[in-house]
């Protein structure tokens, strides 16, 4: 159990507030974690029942991190119905549509579509609709189709522009698509579980009746359907804790509301806000400099950082001539620090605005051979034969999946064309059918060549023979579909993806890799292997994060590059932000569209990820089409005060000092195995 005394007053005063309404209003570094797993733990010794308590969270590591803690105070001997459930918005969401999804008329072992499979789907409709006045590029109008579709749920400010009839159809048109596959998307498990708790009053009385008491991380970042979801929720008991800091919105471009912080009053007017102010994480000086930048917003909730760590060094601003000289200086630094003041590369870190900046510093950091992870990189499941492996995983649970049967119809190669499929698509068009329903049909294999007729059919037989065998209980998930990948050939194509034979055997034991996993991470031996096989992709889908993180341990010793909206969240003791200057940061189409508050939190958020050191750089060049281009430094930098910073110009040598040329010697020396006395 946590102790009290380890909290600082407003801290306990947050755990305390049990009952009724409350706004936890955590500044960067504040301890926010641990405030809410002291609460949760406090709430379960007051004699509450555990699972009555619903944690909801932005991410599967943020639930995992607070269960693990949560655990820890209470004590692990608990059953699992014993303890308070914490999950994400989009994991609740799935729990309430496996429970309650055929009241609007689909299956409960629906498939979750990702953006490939989303992409996919889009794709075959943009040719159905190819006389209609539509962009033809998928992932742009997919991001339309989902923005309208939040809105028209729970309509907050103007309709998004640019609709019209033509849209209005291919979106009807998905949406139908997507009910025939029994698939929904991740706007779905947001969507669908409102229309649920909207349209039928007993699903949501009784998860009113469950939960009692309501707590969210992160509730800036909540948008419209969210809260409408927590407004029904904690509609007869209100009891809602929520915790978060509007100066850390920083995600208003896919679809957050920062006013669901700043105005909660208006829902409920008896809040208690409580604000958490001392800061557990950076010096004083970066403190200073991140409260004086964040008050030129005139929609924010007052409150100011402070801390017991001491003043700390001055923010170090350069000026660079251009973005290459920018990048060669900072990795120079950085490697001047490790020598000269033992600060490993682990604990510095790169920031940027935008993706493109990160391929100066990558250049530099690989001709100093300095070893760095680029956060935001090609994921696990983003791999060519991860996706086909999961599109048969897929299709195997849900035959109606059209996006995931096309996807390896004809995947290993097979005889069967485009044409073919073209002739495929049409007869389920004409019987308003998934694809997988006519395959088998006598009047659909005649239209075919008498080859593409065999191997259609050998297909469809070889996974209803794997169906078959998935809806045993013995043996294991991972035994049936390795023989039946090997089967088909499936780990021969994908070593022939590549040219040389160690990267063959890389993508086949990826693939591998995948199958076992599931056996080592399914439980449930009541269930069949079907099952099981459902609840795995459920949860690969809701964090296809898992694996890949296993190649970015925190302890690796490795420079990160990160974006600033990828570094919430993270903490390093040397932090340099590049490239700040105007256009940049803020960014150009901030400038445009009117979003420069949120501009300023993003590098807010970026100043306050350093604990230690903070360095900033701008460029007065940067090259562009071959040409270098005149810059100036960001105007954030006028709202910080003058005297934080100690500034250095890239164009005028600095002197070496006396006290690091001592170091730089002693290293060297220490390095050889030579002494380190001093001479007279």
């Amino acid at each position: 159990m946590f102790r009290e005394e380890a909290l600082n007053a407003p801290q306990r005063d947050a755990v305390r507030q049990i009952h009724g309404p409350v706004l936890i209003l955590a500044g960067a570094g504040t301890g926010k974690t641990r405030t809410l797993t002291c609460r949760v733990a406090h709430m379960i010794r007051k004699g509450i029942v555990p699972d009555s308590i619903l944690c909801l969270t932005f991410s599967n590591k943020a639930a995992n991190e607070m269960r693990e803690r949560v655990v820890g105070m209470i004590g692990s001997g608990r059953k699992k119905s014993a303890r308070p459930v914490l999950s994400t918005f989009h994991s609740f969401g799935v729990r309430v549509l496996r429970e309650s999804i055929q009241h609007l008329g689909y299956g409960r072992q629906f498939v979750i579509y990702d953006q490939a499979d989303q992409i996919g789907l889009m794709k075959r409709l943009i040719a159905q609709f190819a006389g209609e006045d539509l962009p033809k590029d998928p992932p742009l109008l997919l991001a339309m189709i989902s923005r309208y579709r939040n809105w028209a749920a729970a309509p907050v400010g103007e309709k998004p522009p640019a609709w019209g009839p033509d849209l209005d159809r291919i979106a009807r048109r998905y949406e139908q698509a997507l009910k025939t596959a029994n698939a929904v998307d991740f706007d779905d498990l947001l969507l669908l579980t409102l229309s649920l708790f909207r349209d039928h009053p007993e699903v949501v009385r009784r998860y009113q009746e469950q939960f009692k008491y309501l707590m969210v991380d992160e509730y800036q970042d909540t948008n419209r359907i969210q809260l409408e979801l927590l407004l029904l929720l904690a509609k007869e008991h209100q009891n809602l804790c929520v915790v978060g800091d509007d100066d850390q919105s920083i995600y208003g471009w896919r679809g957050a509301e920062i006013s669901n912080l700043l105005n909660l009053e208006e829902h409920f007017p008896a809040l208690k806000v409580i604000k958490l102010e001392q800061n557990y994480r950076s010096t004083n000086t970066i403190l200073k400099a991140a409260n004086s930048l964040i008050r030129n917003n005139p929609r924010r909730r007052e409150k100011n950082l402070w801390s017991e760590n001491g003043v700390g060094d001055l923010i170090g601003l350069y000026s660079f001539e251009t973005d290459e000289i920018e990048a060669q200086s900072v990795i120079d630094r950085i490697d001047a620090d490790r020598i000269l003041r033992g600060v490993d590369y682990g604990s510095q870190a790169i920031l940027f605005r935008t993706n493109q900046q990160s391929r100066a510093f990558e250049m530099a950091l690989r001709k100093a051979r300095i070893p760095y992870v680029l956060i935001g990189g090609m994921s696990f499941f983003d791999r060519k034969e991860i996706r086909d492996t999961l599109a048969y995983l897929k299709l195997l649970v849900n035959p109606s999946d059209d996006t995931s049967l096309l996807r390896i119809l004809n995947t290993p190669p097979r005889g069967i064309g485009a044409t073919s499929v073209q002739k495929l698509l049409a007869a389920a068009e004409d019987r308003s059918a998934p694809l997988w329903k006519v395959l088998p049909h006598t009047d659909v294999l005649d239209q075919l060549q008498p080859k593409t007729r065999i191997a259609v059919m050998e297909f469809y037989e070889r996974i209803r023979t794997v169906q078959d065998s998935l809806e045993e209980t013995l043996g294991t998930p991972g035994a049936i579909l390795t023989e039946f990948f090997a089967d088909i050939g499936f780990f021969q194509e994908v070593r022939k993806i590549e040219k040389d034979e160690e990267s063959g055997e890389a993508r086949e034991k990826n693939v591998r890799d995948l199958i076992e996993s599931i056996d080592s991470t399914v439980t449930g031996n009541s269930k069949s292997h079907r099952d099981r096989l459902a609840d795995f992709l459920t949860d690969t889908t809701l964090d296809a994060e898992r694996l890949n993180d296993k190649s970015r341990s925190g302890d690796a010793n490795v420079v990160t590059l990160i974006t600033m909206h990828s570094c919430k969240g993270l903490e390093f003791p040397v932090v340099y932000i590049a490239g700040c200057e105007h256009g940049i940061v803020p960014h150009m189409r901030s400038l445009e569209e009117g979003t420069i508050e949120e501009e300023r939190r993003l590098f807010y958020v970026a100043c306050t990820r350093a604990q230690k050191q903070l360095y900033i750089g701008y460029c007065r060049g940067r090259m562009n089409r071959g040409k270098i281009m005149p810059r100036h430094p960001s105007p954030f930098l006028k709202e910080i005060p003058d005297e934080l910073f100690e500034r250095h110009d890239s164009s005028v040598p600095r002197p070496v000092s006396k006290s690091d040329s001592s170091k730089f010697f002693s290293s060297m020396r220490a390095m050889i195995g030579g002494s380190d006395e001093s001479s007279s």
